[in-house]
């Protein structure tokens, strides 16, 4: 632990007096000229990168260690003391930006269109009385870390992590994988009502804000917060029904061809991860050294420079990658604005699933290096639509080389199938969770029987026919308690399947030609938020496009791909 915390730099802000006459000086700055109002925005852009970064080393403790008072209150302390006056002052800022005589004469710099139209949004909505209520979410929210933090099992007289529990999974030992699985689940339950309470208590502080911001509900109001300029609620709905259409059947396709390769009667959810052919489960890599030295290995054979970004916070301790006792869920890439390394956080227990989110998280480490040089902080804010291409086109653009983890040809096959599907696979879980926080937020006098009941309702739209769930009914109702997104980042997971899609699509081009089509991935990487949406995606050599035909293509070449892997 102590290399660890050799990489966690301490937090430096005290109070907001501190900061207080930095906020006024800025807004009560005189502007005469254009280039005046330009060097004002780079120096907001310096002090809110100074603070986006110690924000962000006070959730990495946090995540790092739950169980630590003092690193909690510091994350709070932060959220309860500082951000309310950054809320008020950043709508001061803003507007004195957005009414200034001289915004019309800044110097023609790219990404200031894309940048100003976001700062119009972020003043259209902002209220005065929403500041408590967001601080109070904030807080709230992060208590959902501290409650599956503390979640373990035991197998063998020993406790466990979920995702160390969650190995055994892939035991062929069948009646091993139905104990794990039901041991884990029922651990579940034990907090439910703890779950179910947390979020009653964030959907209703969600509602009020967007009431407050003059909107009918939630859901409509977080399409505008996360600046969803170019697509709508429909998009979603188009997406879901597409991948009902296109997608189910070839995963239930997948889920046939593993209950006639396992020889059972009926597939049951523990069935899912084990080898269909039962051999033993892959072992890329021991340990975290172990990953990021064969991560960088992978990353500097597709780009010296990507290679160099791993050594680089390896040396400063930007890493905490394996699960432990206390640790919060999940796993993420935290840039960090102020000193350009971004913080890679995970839970890996060893498994080809933690070295593929390994590649994922790095990707998105590349895509917070590459951005870093622009001038403004908000031009490096980039949105999850791009931002998860970066992490998924990692995902397949590094499988060229993944021998590194698989030197036997054999296992590397079983590596890249399992990859293959599961890019797939994913699609369904996605619409489910999306559709389910549509419904959850336009039925805002719902009650938690209504909302249960919701959950069931979508999960077994995308679910499929083939998995046998008989005996399991009292898991159903709470199934989407284990999708942190949902408590913590409501509305963000969509992206994921747009993302997925695009993946896809650089991977496509990659294999017909992959100096072109890295070019391209790095070009896109690089411009940040400078952007639109559909215009990264053509950087990136492929379409902002989620419509049925597209998908039904895309699922069509990775088929092929599966196919030739034999």
């Amino acid at each position: 632990m102590k290399s660890l915390e050799a990489g966690l730099n301490e937090p430096s802000v005290k109070s907001w007096a501190e900061l207080e006459s930095r906020f006024e000086a800025l807004l009560n700055r005189e502007i005469t000229s254009g280039d005046d109002l330009f060097q004002w925005m780079k120096d907001r852009s310096a002090l809110d990168a100074q603070l986006q970064e110690d924000l962000g080393w006070r959730y990495i403790r946090q995540t790092c260690d739950t169980n630590n008072e003092a690193k909690r209150e510091s994350l709070n302390f932060f959220i309860r003391e500082i951000e309310p006056h950054l809320a008020s002052y950043s709508d001061k800022l803003n507007r004195k930006l957005l009414d200034n005589p001289f915004l019309s004469d800044l110097p023609p710099i790219q990404g200031l269109t894309v940048y100003l139209r976001g700062l119009r949004k972020e003043v259209a909505l902002f209220r005065e009385e929403n500041i408590p209520l967001l601080t109070e979410i904030q807080t709230l929210s992060n208590t959902y870390g501290q409650i599956s933090g503390e979640m373990t099992v035991v197998l063998d007289d020993k406790e466990l992590t979920f995702q160390q529990a969650a190995l055994e999974l892939k035991s062929s030992n069948r009646a091993r994988r139905e104990e794990v699985y039901l041991k884990i689940n029922r651990r579940r339950l034990n907090d439910k009502e703890k779950l179910e309470g947390l979020f009653e208590e964030l959907f209703q502080l969600r509602h009020t804000v967007a009431k407050n911001a003059g909107y009918e509900n939630f859901r409509d109001y977080m399409f505008d917060a996360l600046g969803r300029f170019d697509y709508s609620p429909q998009a979603c709905f188009d997406f879901h029904d597409s991948v009902e259409k296109h997608i189910v059947p070839l995963i239930e396709g997948f889920e046939q061809e593993r209950k006639l390769k396992l020889g059972y009667e009926e597939l049951k959810p523990w069935d899912l991860d084990v080898d269909p052919d039962l051999l033993p489960p892959l072992k890329p890599y021991k340990g975290q050294s172990d990953l990021i030295a064969k991560t960088e290995q992978v990353f500097e054979r597709l780009d010296w420079e990507f290679g160099k970004v791993i050594r680089t916070m390896n040396e400063k301790g930007h890493f905490d990658l394996d699960s432990r006792i206390g640790k919060a869920p999940g796993g993420y890439n935290y840039p960090l604005y102020e000193s350009g390394l971004p913080f890679i956080f995970m839970n890996s227990a060893g498994s080809l699933r933690d070295m593929i989110t390994m590649m994922h998280e790095g990707g998105h480490a590349i895509h917070s290096w590459l951005s870093n040089p622009l001038e403004i902080t908000g031009f490096k804010h980039t949105p999850s639509e791009i931002a998860e291409v970066a992490s998924m086109a990692m995902e397949l653009i590094s499988m060229d080389h993944w021998d590194i983890f698989f030197p036997n040809p054999e296992e590397l096959k079983r590596a890249k199938r399992y990859q293959l599907e599961k890019i797939l696979s994913i699609l369904p879980w996605i619409a489910t969770v999306d559709a389910f926080q549509h419904w959850v937020y336009t039925h805002p006098e719902h009650s938690a029987e209504e909302r249960q009941q919701a959950w069931i309702s979508k999960f077994r739209r995308f679910g499929g026919q083939v998995v046998n769930r008989d005996g399991l009914s009292e898991f159903e109702p709470y199934g989407w308690h284990r999708q942190l997104h949902i408590f913590e980042v409501p509305f963000y997971y969509i992206e994921y399947g747009i993302a997925q899609l695009a993946a896809i699509g650089i991977w496509k081009n990659y294999r017909s030609n992959p100096q072109s089509a890295l070019g391209a991935y790095a070009n896109a990487l690089t411009a940040g938020y400078t952007f639109s949406l559909p215009e990264l995606y053509e950087m990136a050599g492929i379409s902002f496009d989620f419509s049925p035909h597209y998908i039904q293509n895309l699922a069509a070449f990775v088929q092929d791909e599966l196919k030739n892997l034999g």
